[in-house]
């Protein structure tokens, strides 16, 4: 394991705040600002893609790998992105091979997934309790191994958006015309489930179930009210994305505040959303 000690005292030093003096603080920033950035990227696919159900059974999804992790003592950490893949990849597998709606094959793996957590809680009543956390999320509690392997998954997933952001637009918009182009449009929906998987059940842990899919998806709306090209709306989701990850760890800290990391997290970006909303409308009005 790599001593990150430097990197954590860079953060304190970038942050001169008294809250940033607690090293599970500057671990907590260290976890959101890996992590930021792969929601912004992945939300803007989302939203184009119209998915937000999607992440939404994903997300859901984390109850049955935590579960099975404590059902078969195995560490949780393993078992949640590993489920959270079988069912994303099962999801496209199912849409691919059959006619029905996206929508109702995710209702349907959405229902299933949420269904087998409770009857597997259900066998050991002792366990809900220690579910809460993946309910509601708890950034501060991250590791040394989980913002390592966050440094990884983020070398991986950037490398994966330069070389397939735009054939990934390209899909959104058309997948029929897509391929018609030599374009792998299965290769890419099964790779683009992958890691969405990964990244939703990481954000799990950062904001919870209940909050996962805001985190995704209100930076790249918020974005998309504002900006004139899809770089420009990239880069918007980016910064909003970051912003209110790093002003939410902030505020959550203060006492005036005492708040939910996760939860202020999505109030910062929903506040943006409202503002774009506002631009945007005042915008309109003066052409």
């Amino acid at each position: 394991m790599p001593d990150l000690s430097p990197l954590y005292t860079a953060l304190a030093y970038v942050f001169p705040l008294e809250c940033m003096h607690a090293r599970f603080m500057q671990m907590a920033m260290a976890g959101l600002l890996l992590l930021a950035p792969m929601t912004a990227a992945m939300g803007i696919q989302v939203v184009n893609f119209r998915m937000a159900f999607f992440s939404d059974a994903i997300s859901h999804s984390a109850f049955a790998g935590v579960a099975l992790g404590l059902l078969f003592a195995i560490d949780p950490h393993l078992t949640m992105p590993l489920f959270g893949i079988f069912v994303g990849l099962g999801i496209v597998l199912v849409k691919r091979s059959s006619s029905l709606s996206t929508d109702t094959v995710i209702g349907v793996f959405f229902s299933a997934v949420i269904a087998f957590g409770l009857a597997v809680v259900s066998r050991d009543p002792a366990s809900a309790r220690n579910l809460q956390m993946f309910l509601y999320g708890d950034i501060l509690t991250i590791s040394n191994s989980d913002i390592c392997f966050l440094m990884g998954l983020f070398v991986v997933f950037f490398y994966y958006q330069g070389k397939a952001y735009n054939r990934l637009l390209y899909i959104g918009i058309n997948p029929v015309l897509a391929g018609t182009h030599r374009i792998s449009v299965g290769l890419h929906q099964y790779t683009f489930a992958a890691f969405l998987s990964l990244v939703v059940m990481f954000s799990v842990w950062a904001v919870g179930v209940l909050l996962v899919t805001a985190l995704i998806i209100v930076p790249a709306a918020a974005a998309r009210n504002i900006a004139r090209s899809a770089g420009g709306m990239f880069w918007w989701a980016l910064g909003i994305s970051v912003f209110s990850a790093v002003s939410g760890l902030i505020i959550s800290a203060q006492d005036f505040a005492r708040t939910a990391t996760g939860a202020t997290i999505v109030i910062v970006a929903c506040a943006w959303f409202v503002l774009t909303s506002l631009v945007s409308i005042v915008v309109k009005t003066g052409r």
